[in-house]
C-alpha cells in the first residue's frame, strides 16, 4: 500500500517535468567545464526516480554550452559496480548525450557511491578519458546523483577527489542520508550540498542548480559596489583592483599601494607613489640626474649653503663668490674685506753676491724688516716671501710659510749671506714659476689680491734678464726694482713695470723720489686720471699705492742716514 503514494508522486513529479517549457538553447553560457554525472541506479531507486534523473540531466546538459572547446560532459551510473556511460571525450552535441542518456539502462544492485567517486577521480577525469590538463585550468565538476545511504565509505575518497581538484555537488533525492551527502561535497556544503524532496523543491532546486553551474555575468546589472574591476564566476562575484592597488577590508574599495612607505626608493628630495611602484621628484629648484634619485642645483647658488658674504654667482656646475665694489675677496673665497688694508702677495729677491758683503747685507736685511713692519701680515691679509740668489737660487721663506711680522722678521734676521756670483735672470724664473704660485702660497688671480716683485741688486746681472722679467710682468706681476752700487740702471728699467719711473730706484739719487706716491695713482688708475695704461680695479690701486708710499718712504728713511 506505500507503494502507491509514491509512485503517484513520482508521476506527478514526471508530469511536471514533462509540462516544463523546453530550455531556449544556450540560455547558460559557461567557461569551459569538465563535468561528469555520478548517477545512483542501485535496486533502491525506482523506475519512476530514475527517470527524474534523467530529467535532471537533461535539463542541465541542455542549458550548457558543449563543444569540445567549450563544456565536456561524461556519464557514469553505480551501483555494486561502476558503468561508464559515456566520457567526456565521446559526445560535443546535446542530442547525442541526450539518446545515451535515454538508453541507459539500470544496474539495480547495491549503492558502492565511495567506488563511483573512486572511478571518476581515476579514469572518468583523466586527460586520456577527455579530460582538460590541469596546467589549463579548466574546473572540473562532479554531480552525484543519489537516493540513499552508501554501503561504502565515502568520507576519505571524496577527500581525495577533492584534492585532487575535482568540485563535487551532492544531489540526494528523497530518501538520501544528508551526513553523506555533507561528506561528499566541496564546501563551502550550502551551495553543494542539495536534497530534493518535492515537486516544489524540484522546481527551485533545477534554477538554483543551473545557477550554480552557468556562468551568470553577476557584475552585469552594476550593483556589485567593486571600485576597480568586478570579476563574475559561477554564481556569485569578487572584486579585484587594478595594479598598484589593493583591495581593501570592505572587499570593494580600493586604496593605491605606497611604495615609498617601504623605505627603499633611496630618493634623494621626494619619493612619489605611482601604480607601478615609486618615482623620485626633486624640491623646486633642482634638477632630477639621470640616476633617477639624485637631485642637483639649477641655481646652485640657490640649492647649496654657498657662504657667500656679499652675492653668489652661479655657473655650471658650480658658482663661486663675489664681492661689492670697492672690496677684496678673502682667502677663504666668501668674505670681503675693504681694500684700504692694501693687502698683497709680496715676494722679495735679494741680491745675496759676492759684490754685496756682509756687512751691507745686514743692511739689505734691516730694509727687508721695514717694510715688514708696514705691512698687514696674515693669512687673509697681506703675505710675504722672500728669495735669496747669487750664482743659484733659494727660496729662504714662501708666502705661505709665515703669518705674522714677527715671524717674517726672525726668519729674515736668520737668513745667511750666500755670496758668489750675481744670476738675477735665474732668480726672476724661479719668481714666477715657483714663488708665486698657489702652492707656495699665491692667491688665484680671480680674488684679484695684488702680486708684487721687489728685486733688491747691487751689480750687473750675469745672465739675460729681459725674457723672464717680461714674462713675470706679463703673468700679473707688479714689478719694482732697487739698486744701488754698481747696479745697472737699464736693468733695473728692464724689470720694473710700467710706468717705470714709479718703478724703480737707485740709490745715487733718491732725492728723485720725492715726487714719486704723488704721481703714482695718476697713472696706475686711469679712471681717476688719465693716460692709456691698464685700468686696475680700486682696491688695486690701493694696494699697490700704499706699498710704493710705504716703500718710498723707507728708502727715503735709509738714504737720508747714508745706509744705502
Amino acid at each position: 500500500m506505500k507503494l502507491l503514494p509514491l509512485a503517484a508522486f513520482l508521476l506527478l513529479v514526471l508530469t511536471a517535468l514533462e509540462a516544463r517549457p523546453k530550455p531556449a538553447a544556450l540560455k547558460c553560457r559557461t567557461g569551459p567545464l569538465d563535468i561528469v554525472f555520478v548517477i545512483d541506479s542501485s535496486r533502491s531507486v525506482r523506475p519512476f526516480e530514475f527517470e527524474t534523473m534523467r530529467r535532471f540531466m537533461i535539463d542541465i546538459i541542455g542549458n550548457l554550452d558543449v563543444g569540445p572547446n567549450a563544456t565536456r560532459v561524461g556519464v557514469i551510473q553505480y551501483s555494486s559496480q561502476v558503468q561508464n556511460i559515456f566520457s567526456l571525450k565521446t559526445f560535443f552535441t546535446r542530442a547525442e548525450m541526450e539518446r545515451a542518456i535515454n538508453s541507459i539502462v539500470p544496474l539495480a544492485q547495491g549503492t558502492m557511491t565511495g567506488l563511483a567517486i573512486q572511478y571518476a577521480m581515476n579514469v572518468a577525469f583523466t586527460v586520456q578519458e577527455g579530460a582538460r590538463p590541469p596546467h589549463k585550468k579548466i574546473p572540473r565538476i562532479a554531480i552525484i546523483v543519489t537516493d540513499g545511504r552508501p554501503q561504502d565509505r565515502v568520507s576519505e575518497v571524496a577527500a581525495h577527489a577533492r584534492n585532487a581538484g575535482i568540485e563535487i555537488y551532492a544531489v540526494g533525492i528523497q530518501r538520501a542520508d544528508m551526513n553523506s551527502l555533507r561528506a561528499m561535497a566541496s564546501p563551502p556544503l550550502e551551495e553543494h550540498v542539495f536534497l530534493v524532496e518535492s515537486f516544489e523543491l524540484i522546481q527551485q532546486f533545477g534554477k538554483q542548480f543551473q545557477d550554480k553551474l552557468c556562468a551568470i555575468d553577476a557584475c552585469a546589472d552594476g550593483r556589485h559596489g567593486c571600485e576597480h574591476h568586478c570579476i563574475s564566476t559561477r554564481g556569485t562575484y569578487s572584486c579585484r583592483c587594478r595594479a598598484g592597488y589593493h583591495l581593501n577590508q570592505d572587499k570593494r574599495s580600493c586604496t593605491m599601494i605606497d611604495y615609498c612607505s617601504f623605505g627603499n626608493h633611496s630618493c634623494q628630495h621626494d619619493c612619489v607613489s605611482i601604480p607601478a611602484g615609486h618615482r623620485c621628484r626633486c624640491r623646486d629648484g633642482f634638477m632630477l640626474q639621470h640616476d633617477g634619485k639624485s637631485c642637483r642645483a639649477i641655481d646652485l647658488c640657490n640649492g647649496v649653503d654657498h657662504g657667500c658674504e656679499f652675492k653668489c654667482v652661479s655657473s655650471e656646475g658650480s658658482f663661486h663668490c663675489v664681492c661689492p665694489e670697492g672690496q677684496q675677496l678673502h682667502a677663504d673665497g666668501k668674505t670681503c674685506n675693504k681694500c684700504g688694508a692694501g693687502h698683497v702677495d709680496l715676494v722679495m729677491v735679494i741680491d745675496g753676491s759676492k759684490s754685496v758683503r756682509p756687512q751691507n747685507f745686514e743692511l739689505v736685511k734691516q730694509f727687508v724688516n721695514r717694510i715688514v713692519d708696514l705691512l698687514e701680515v696674515s693669512p687673509d691679509g697681506t703675505r710675504v716671501g722672500l728669495v735669496q740668489y747669487s750664482s743659484r737660487v733659494r727660496t729662504e721663506f714662501p708666502l705661505n710659510k709665515y703669518h705674522s711680522a714677527e715671524e717674517i722678521k726672525e726668519a729674515v734676521m736668520k737668513m745667511e749671506y750666500m755670496e758668489k756670483g750675481t744670476m738675477t735672470g735665474l732668480a726672476l724664473k724661479h719668481m714666477v714659476e715657483h714663488s708665486f704660485s698657489e702652492l707656495e702660497g699665491a692667491r688665484p688671480l680671480s680674488h684679484n689680491v695684488p702680486r708684487i716683485g721687489l728685486v733688491f741688486t747691487d751689480g750687473r746681472s750675469q745672465d739675460d734678464i729681459s725674457e723672464w722679467a717680461q714674462r713675470a710682468k706679463e703673468s700679473g706681476i707688479v714689478m719694482f726694482a732697487v739698486g744701488v752700487g754698481k747696479a745697472v740702471e737699464e736693468e733695473l728699467r728692464a724689470i720694473a713695470s710700467e710706468p717705470v719711473e714709479q718703478h724703480f730706484s737707485y740709490s745715487a739719487d733718491f732725492t728723485t723720489m720725492t715726487n714719486l706716491v704723488e704721481n703714482f695713482k695718476l697713472n696706475i688708475c686711469p679712471e681717476e686720471g688719465r693716460g692709456e695704461t691698464e685700468i686696475r680695479s680700486p682696491c688695486e690701486c690701493e694696494a699697490l699705492v700704499q706699498f710704493q708710499t710705504n716703500t718710498v718712504a723707507i728708502l727715503q728713511s735709509l738714504t737720508e742716514r747714508n745706509i744705502l
